[in-house]
C-alpha cells in the first residue's frame, strides 16, 4: 500500500479531512512532525529520517505546516522538504513555494514583478523609514496596515489612520512590512479563492466583523458562484507567479470594483470554505497529490537500471 507523510504538529480538522481522503483511496498517511526528522549524511540510507518511515522514504509528503522557530530551525526544516524533492519526493507545496509565501515581502515582490493588480507595499529594517513611508501615506489621504512579515489568519495586524497611530506599527525582529489599505466599502470583504494545479476549485466572500475579514478573527463566510472569470483568472495568475501547486489568495475588491491581491497562502485552512462549498476540498486535494506521486513512481521505475 502507498504510505504518504503529512507533515503537521496539529492535525485538527484539516489533517483529519486529509487522512480521511487518503484512506478511501487506500493510501496510508502518516502525521510527522518536521521537528522530530533528521539528516543522516553519513552514507547510510534512508538519507532523510522521517518518524513513522523507518524503512525507507514516504512516496510524498503533504505539508499541512512548518513549525516556528529560529532562523537556524525553520532553515532546517525547510532543508527537510528541499531535500525530499532533490530525492524525487513528491512535496505538496515545496520549499520554494513556502518560502515566497511566508514573506510577505516576497509575496508583494512576485506579484508586483508578474505585473499583477496588488496594493503598493514597503518593506523597511528601520522604524524611522518605516514611520517616515506611513505618515507621507497618511498625509496623501491613505490608510496604512502593517503586518508581521511572517504571521497568518490575521494575527498582529494593524491598521494606521493617522500618525499618532505609528508608534504601534507592527514589526517582525525590526522589519517592517507596510501595505496600503485598501477600501472596498461599508461593509469589509474580501475574497478567498482556492487553486488547484492552476484551476480555480472554490471561492468565498468573507464578510469582517472589524476592518480583519479573515475567519479566525470572527470572518463570516459566504458562497461565491466561479463565474467571476476575472476573479478566478486573477487568483491563478498569483498562484502561478509564486509556483504553487495549490494555494488560497486573498482578494479584495476596492470601492471602484478594482480587485487587487492581498496575500497568497501556501498552507492554506479550507475548514470556513468548506462550509460554504458543495465540493469536497480535500478529496479534490488528494487526488491532486496523489497524481503526482502517481507520476513520480512512474518516473523513478523508467531511470530504475
Amino acid at each position: 500500500m502507498l504510505k504518504i507523510a503529512i507533515f503537521t504538529d496539529d492535525p485538527g480538522w484539516h489533517g483529519a479531512r486529509l487522512k480521511r481522503a487518503f484512506a478511501a483511496r487506500r493510501v496510508d498517511s502518516c502525521y510527522a512532525s518536521l521537528t522530530a526528522c533528521r539528516l543522516n549524511l553519513d552514507g547510510s540510507d534512508p538519507s532523510i529520517a522521517i518518524p513513522g518511515f523507518a524503512e525507507s522514504l514516504p512516496a510524498g509528503a503533504f505539508v499541512r505546516g512548518v513549525p516556528g522557530g529560529s532562523l537556524e530551525q525553520v532553515t532546517f526544516y525547510l532543508d527537510i522538504l528541499h531535500g525530499l524533492k532533490l530525492l524525487g519526493i513528491p512535496v505538496y507545496n515545496d520549499a520554494h513555494a513556502i518560502e515566497r509565501t511566508v514573506d510577505k515581502g516576497m509575496t508583494s515582490f512576485l506579484l508586483r514583478q508578474a505585473g499583477l493588480p496588488t496594493p503598493p507595499a514597503w518593506v523597511v529594517n528601520s522604524r524611522e523609514d518605516a514611520q517616515d513611508l506611513a505618515k507621507r501615506e497618511i498625509d496623501q489621504g491613505h490608510q496604512i496596515v502593517s503586518k508581521p512579515l511572517f504571521g497568518s489568519q490575521g494575527e498582529g495586524l494593524q491598521r494606521h489612520q493617522k500618525t499618532e497611530d505609528l508608534e504601534f506599527l507592527a514589526e517582525s525582529n525590526g522589519v517592517f512590512y507596510l501595505q496600503r489599505f485598501v477600501h472596498c466599502g461599508e461593509q469589509s470583504h474580501d475574497f478567498r479563492v482556492f487553486v488547484i494545479r492552476g484551476k480555480t476549485v472554490a471561492a468565498m466572500r468573507r464578510c469582517g466583523q472589524s476592518w480583519l475579514n479573515n475567519v479566525a478573527q470572527g470572518g463570516r463566510c459566504e458562497p461565491v458562484r466561479l463565474n467571476d472569470l476575472l476573479l478566478c483568472r486573477l487568483a491563478e495568475d498569483a498562484a502561478s507567479a509564486i509556483g504553487m501547486a495549490y494555494a488560497g489568495v486573498d482578494i479584495i475588491c476596492d470601492t471602484q470594483g478594482r480587485y487587487s491581491v492581498i496575500e497568497v497562502n501556501s498552507v492554506p485552512a479550507w475548514k470556513g470554505l468548506q462550509s460554504v462549498s458543495e465540493l469536497v476540498i480535500a478529496d479534490l486535494l488528494a487526488d491532486d497529490f496523489l497524481s503526482l506521486c502517481a507520476d513520480s513512481a512512474v518516473r523513478q521505475q523508467a531511470s530504475a537500471p
